[in-house]
């Protein structure tokens, strides 16, 4: 459930003149682009304050989750999880009439955030964003959802470019405790008296969701099972040549297994981190797993603070993991 479109982020251009059609923020409103420009010049959008943001310079953020508690997690949910919430704590008070905030790997029909009726925040994480800063983006889709009226969804659109991040807005010593879901029912309170449009979409969810557990042993560690094998996909918070390198000295010994019949296959890049990827036979189960990974753990910080060149085993070791790594974001 990755999303591989490019991201780019453009700064949004100020008005010099109609400042009557602009945001209290003085930015102008994002419009289609044969749309009439909200600066009042009749023009369309495209030919006037349209023109500098197609010419903005664009800026990929690479770990946007970083300096987030749980880091890891958040790329897993974003990239891996079919179906999980979280919790969130804020910095500030909640606002009244909010009585919680949840993040939630996908909302019916893609929402971007769902204010439901009884006041709280669904948070909608794989969604595509507008700009290359998804923690922005999503920071700015938070607080328009905090005051969104109950009952109602929040449309996407682009974050100011001098908007806030979710760094700024979540408690950095609030706890992220993923819950892994074997559907999506968390969306409505009431599955059975859904609307037709949330029924189907929660049937089309459910159908195409891989059964994933998150391991409980080992930090952002997710199982998941295929038709063919099962596989477990660790998010991990080492820097890639570092964390590359162990990998290979682990591969090179024989060591990089996690049991009979397991196979360390590849790994995904994923907004700055990598994911090894392990292949499982069709009979390894999520609890069978737990403890060769927390065996594994433990062999892999041996290898990190190993800082010894390269054999000419583990190099080739290396260079087959690195031509077997997929880049997600």
């Amino acid at each position: 459930m990755a999303k591989k479109r490019p991201q780019t982020k453009a700064k949004q251009p100020q008005l010099k003149d109609g400042a009557r059609a602009a945001g209290a923020d003085g930015h102008v409103p994002v419009v289609g682009a044969r749309e009439p420009c909200p600066c009042g010049s009749g023009r369309r959008y495209k030919a006037c304050h349209g023109r500098a943001a197609a010419h903005a310079v664009t800026e990929l953020v690479h770990r946007p989750f970083e300096g987030l508690s749980g880091e890891c997690d958040w790329v897993a949910l974003r990239e891996l999880v079919p179906a999980a919430t979280v919790e969130l704590k804020l910095k500030e008070d909640l606002p009244e009439g909010v009585p919680s905030v949840t993040l939630a790997t996908v909302l019916p029909m893609a929402w971007p955030a769902l204010r439901r009726d009884d006041g709280s925040v669904l948070l909608g994480l794989q969604n595509d964003t507008a700009s290359g800063d998804i923690s922005r983006d999503l920071a700015d889709t938070l607080q328009r959802a905090l005051t969104a009226k109950p009952g109602t969804p929040v449309e996407g659109r682009r974050a100011p470019a001098d908007g806030p991040r979710l760094q700024d807005l979540l408690d950095p010593e609030g706890a992220f405790e993923p819950v892994v879901h074997t559907g999506f029912e968390f969306w409505v309170p009431d599955a059975e008296n859904a609307t037709p449009e949330v029924a189907a979409s929660l049937e089309r969810a459910n159908a195409a969701a891989i059964p994933t557990v998150k391991l409980t042993g080992v930090d952002a560690a997710y199982w998941c099972e295929t038709p063919d094998k099962n596989h477990l996909r660790w998010v991990m918070p080492h820097p890639e040549e570092q964390l590359l390198d162990a990998l290979a000295r682990l591969h090179a010994a024989g060591r990089s297994n996690l049991g009979e019949g397991t196979r360390l296959v590849g790994s995904f890049r994923a907004h700055g981190l990598t994911v090894p990827v392990w292949d499982l036979p069709t009979g390894v189960t999520a609890d069978d797993i737990e403890k060769p990974a927390a065996e594994f753990a433990e062999r892999l910080a041996t290898a990190l603070a190993t800082d010894a060149p390269l054999t000419a085993e583990e190099r080739r070791a290396r260079g087959g993991l690195t031509n077997r790594q997929v880049t997600l974001s």
